[in-house]
């Protein structure tokens, strides 16, 4: 899935490519649509989650 980055929001990410969901709720991400994830980006939230940012970028980019 390219044109993702780590520095994006989740809001921008699922605009952008709405496929990627599964994939964050599995990486333990499961408030895809609250408040925090409209201003949060995919870094950010990778930390406040305890998720590797690089596993789930390889994760995005194979789907």
């Amino acid at each position: 899935m390219t044109g993702i980055t780590a520095d994006m929001t989740i809001g921008e990410i699922l605009q952008k490519n709405p496929d990627v969901a599964p994939i964050l709720l599995e990486a333990g991400m499961h408030c895809l649509g609250c408040p925090a994830s409209q201003g949060e980006s995919l870094a950010e939230a990778a930390v406040v989650h305890g998720i590797d940012i690089d596993t789930l970028m390889a994760a995005i980019e194979n789907a």
